[in-house]
Order: structure tokens, then sequence, then C-alpha cells
């Protein structure tokens, strides 16, 4: 530590959340548009594997603090439901099991093959991501939110969920769709 002025000279003041907010929102379009707009298939496969092979936490960690009715928000939310799964396979695929004959007409729109075992939850979560650049983002929006809504109906029957465990899933489940709504109404930005 330097005494008189310079001692404030070693703090640093932090980013400018408007800056943050601007390059969330920029990445998230180049991300999702601008994967739309080739056509070649390794895009769809370098964007599922850019949490396992690119670092995106730290870009992840700045669509934290957007909007969920927003490109940067919604692909948040996206990257917490693969995390989610790869990290408790058995967990989601107990959660899963036990929503679907609560919720069959989620479960279809899901996509998620039967019986739903981990590897499977596993495929289908991967299957949803691809769909980033191979297909239209509101059904990629759609699928996710089917998914989170039989695991919230799950948690709702588990003895060892609490509400607020239900209620977050839920929550996040009629963010996606919302915003897959939005997305074909107006085009999420």
């Amino acid at each position: 530590m330097r005494p008189g002025a310079g001692f404030f000279a070693e703090i640093d003041a932090g980013a400018d959340p408007a800056l943050l907010s601007e390059a969330a929102d920029r990445a998230a379009n180049l991300l999702v548009r601008g994967a739309r707009a080739t056509d070649d298939p390794a895009v769809a496969e370098r964007i599922l594997h850019l949490a396992d092979t690119e670092g995106i936490e730290t870009i992840a960690e700045v669509w934290s603090h957007s909007a969920a009715d927003s490109l940067a928000g919604c692909l948040w939310r996206l990257f917490l439901l693969r995390s989610w799964v790869y990290a408790d396979p058995l967990g989601v695929a107990r959660e899963y099991d036990a929503g679907v004959v609560r919720a069959p007409v989620a479960q279809v729109v899901a996509g998620v093959a039967e019986p739903p075992g981990p590897e499977e939850l596993k495929t289908m979560v991967d299957e949803v991501l691809r769909g980033i650049a191979a297909s239209e983002f509101a059904d990629v929006l759609f699928r996710a939110a089917a998914f989170s809504r039989v695991v919230a109906t799950g948690r709702a029957v588990l003895p060892e969920r609490s509400e607020p465990d239900v209620q977050r899933m839920l929550v996040l489940a009629e963010q996606l769709e919302a915003a897959g709504h939005e997305e074909l109404a107006h085009g999420l930005s």
C-alpha cells in the first residue's frame, strides 16, 4: 500500500454495468443470430460444446444479469439447464421421471427418449442446444420450457423437494415459454 494519494490508485472501480450488459447482448445476438446465418453443421456442434471447450462460463456470468426475455437471458437459462443435467444426470432423471406421468404433453414437447435415463436427458439437452444453430430459436425455448415443466411437476411429488425448489423450476419453465412466444412474435434482442 502506498501512502498519500497513491493509496487509492490500487482500487479498481470495476466494470461499467452498461458496458457489461451491452457485451452480454452482443455476444448472445452473435451466438444465436450469427449461427443461423451459416449452414455449416460444425457450427451447431461448436455452440453445443462452447461451455466445455471455450470457457463460456465468463460470458455466461455476464448473461446471468440479463432479463429473462432477452437473448442473453435465455442463453443463460439454457446454459444453466445443460450444466445442471451434466452435473447431476441421475437426480435430473429421477425428477423428470416423476413428472412424466403428470405432464404428458410437456414430455412430448421436450422430446426425451423413453425411458428417461441420465444419458437420454444429456442427449435431449444437447439436441435442444444444437437447435440454436439448426432450428428456430423459439422451438429451442419451447422444448427447454417443456423439459423444465416436467421436472417441476416431478419435484412437486418428490418428498425431499421443497416448495422453493418446485417454484424455481416452474419459474424457469414459464420464463422460457414466454421468451419463446416473444421470439415468435417480435424476435428477442
